[in-house]
């Protein structure tokens, strides 16, 4: 696939965005939208995603949202689910729609470990946007992690600013009510070491807690902080076209 390297504008801040977009062979086509993990940017995901993109004909954009959760990144207070960063995701699904002609109906969204934090946000912050949304071994309770995790606490620390309210304000477990408007599985390894099932053990029981008939699923599968591609992607084009499915008989 081609890549274009973009330059969008941010509605809130004014300031030019990457992203980077890989078109389908026509307009109309739907549009992947995949997200990069915690430490690093928008070329993260290009060996992973470019090959499902191009076998299934869909447009793919790889959006930065303000760089790694890291306190190398000058940008960091800004990452890391901000309104910035969510902000950027939009705007860049935006433009994709309006100058490249990717189907506004038909939007997936994909992100792995922290970018299945910004996944499960996203379904949060514009429900109505995405068709489907896989989040893969997601952080849902960044104050939960941050107690939890020696390696990744400055990590939340900085991003964060230390403060115990911007925590929760980037935490999708915040969201309930939101994500529940949404149609959105995870799939977390019941012996992940570095994001503990835990996390989407308690985001489920709470969203069903509130929120019984909500097309909210999980998916607890035998690994640890991995991805099964084919799994995710299958699921997402699940609900792109219907699956035949048998109704089993008591």
């Amino acid at each position: 696939m081609s890549e274009i390297e973009l330059r969008i504008c941010s509605t809130l801040d004014g300031t030019m965005q990457p992203s980077l977009f890989y078109p389908a062979s026509k307009r109309g086509r739907p549009l992947l939208v995949g997200l990069h993990t915690w430490s690093y940017d928008r070329h993260n995901q290009v060996a992973r995603l470019t090959p499902v993109a191009e076998r299934l004909d869909f447009n793919l954009l790889l959006p930065e949202f303000r760089g790694p959760n890291l306190q190398s990144n000058p940008d960091c207070r800004k990452a890391c689910g901000s309104e910035f960063a969510k902000q950027d995701i939009k705007d860049a699904i935006d433009h994709v729609v309006r100058e490249q002609g990717a189907d506004a109906e038909n939007v997936f969204l994909l992100g792995t470990s922290g970018g299945g934090h910004m996944a499960l946000l996203m379904a949060g912050f514009l429900p109505e946007y995405f068709k489907a949304v896989a989040a893969v071994v997601p952080i849902t309770d960044l104050r939960e992690w941050a107690a939890g995790s020696e390696k990744y606490r400055a990590k939340i620390l900085a991003c964060c600013g230390g403060s115990e309210r911007e925590m929760a304000a980037r935490s999708p477990i915040t969201y309930l009510d939101t994500i529940a408007r949404a149609n959105v599985k995870i799939f977390h390894g019941k012996f992940d070491r570095t994001v503990p099932v835990a996390q989407s053990l308690e985001f489920y029981r709470r969203m069903m807690q509130t929120h019984p008939d909500a097309r909210v699923f999980l998916d607890i599968f035998d690994g640890g902080h991995e991805i099964d591609m084919t799994t995710a992607v299958h699921w997402l084009l699940t609900q792109y076209k219907s699956a035949e499915v048998a109704e089993v008989t008591g």
